[in-house]
């Protein structure tokens, strides 16, 4: 049985004066008044963690957590954050479904109990820079995924605890009068279908449960009176039958709504199978799919492949590496895709020292509440 969605005690958003569409094409300006617009973004979490869970002794695991932590700081997501904000001050969009909105923590030196000074917060990051463009969102909900892990690292002066809070985020407009667009009813709920992990070094159920788990956030959201069901979520890439699985809960939960619909999201399911790798060669996308929803970007794009996935680790591959599409814009009932576009896929779209702002492109689009 599908672990049952629970209603955040958030209260509903009352959400402030319209921003601008900037520079609106014909076909995002029909029905402006109920064309919601959304985007789907994968912040990277700034590292390949990999080496973590490959490592077998407590000296390989220090050595793995080292390069990791030194791969995080070297993409800099304070940088990438500016790029990121530009995307979403240019999309002016009344939803963001994020990925990957991590919170990194340290503990010197290396300890008990859990380490607590904050070294990144990749949400309030966001949200800083977003607020300095005079854009205006909250999270509407979050969910703690891919588990909450700490392993020490190598300092000059000792070890050091290095932690990972892995997030999915669904953020809205705070700056709408109510009576123009309003969200409720936030929920947020782990999928029951997980990645156990059993390793010598960091474990083994039950002495040490450790398990990589997914889930997803969901809110309703009322555009000039007609609502929608909007959900986000991350599906796990390292395990095609979980991810599945993980698809059917969405499809027995949030997504199981009278609703018009709409999920945003990184599905980590290569659209047709196209630049598919052994974790993406799933049916997660097509399932969806066959449960009645329209893939915005194949419906507004049908020849163009709309690749989203991925940039090399480091961020500083001189070319684009994109491959696959695994980052949608899915939508269910009475709502019409108007238009489809990537951010963040362009040489141009890279921060001033060079660096993609993810490993993904994010995907926006407009739609048409009918």
């Amino acid at each position: 049985m599908a672990r049952r969605w629970f209603t955040s005690s958030l209260c509903a958003l009352a959400l402030l004066a319209p921003g601008s569409i900037g520079a609106a094409s014909a076909a995002e300006a029909e029905g402006s008044r109920t064309s919601l617009r959304v985007m789907t973004r994968n912040l990277y979490l700034g590292a390949d963690l990999a080496p973590v869970l490959a490592a077998t002794s407590p000296q390989g695991l220090v050595a793995a957590v080292t390069a990791v932590w030194a791969n995080v700081q070297a993409t800099d997501f304070p940088e990438r954050a500016e790029a990121l904000a530009d995307e979403i001050a240019a999309s002016d969009p009344h939803l963001v479904g994020v990925q990957e909105a991590v919170l990194w923590r340290s503990q010197t030196p290396a300890g008990p109990g859990s380490a607590t000074h904050v070294e990144y917060d990749f949400l309030q990051i966001l949200l800083d820079e977003l607020a300095a463009r005079g854009k205006h969102y909250a999270a509407v909900a979050s969910v703690t995924v891919g588990s909450d892990f700490e392993a020490p690292r190598s300092t000059p002066t000792g070890l050091q605890d290095i932690r990972l809070t892995d997030r999915d985020v669904l953020l809205a407009r705070t700056d709408l009068p109510a009576h123009k667009f309003s969200v409720a009813n936030p929920q947020a709920a782990r999928f029951q279908s997980h990645v156990p992990i059993c390793r010598p070094v960091l474990g083994c159920p039950p002495n040490a449960p450790l398990r990589i788990e997914r889930g997803g956030v969901a809110a309703d959201a009322t555009l000039h009176g007609r609502a929608s069901r909007v959900v986000t979520t991350h599906l796990e890439p390292a395990a095609p039958a979980v991810q599945e699985a993980q698809a059917d809960e969405l499809l027995a939960g949030p997504l199981n709504t009278t609703l018009p619909t709409v999920l945003l999201g990184d599905l980590n399911s290569a659209a047709g199978g196209v630049g598919a790798t052994p974790g993406t060669n799933t049916q997660s996308h097509n399932r969806i799919l066959a449960a009645g929803f329209t893939d915005a970007w194949t419906a507004t794009r049908p020849r163009d492949p709309g690749f989203t996935c991925c940039q090399a680790p480091d961020l500083r591959n001189a070319a684009s590496t994109l491959t696959q599409r695994i980052d949608y814009v899915l939508f269910r009932g009475k709502v019409k895709a108007l238009t489809a576009h990537r951010v963040g896929h362009t040489r141009a779209d890279r921060t001033p020292s060079g660096l993609w702002p993810s490993d993904h492109a994010g995907v926006r689009s407009v739609l048409q509440l009918r």
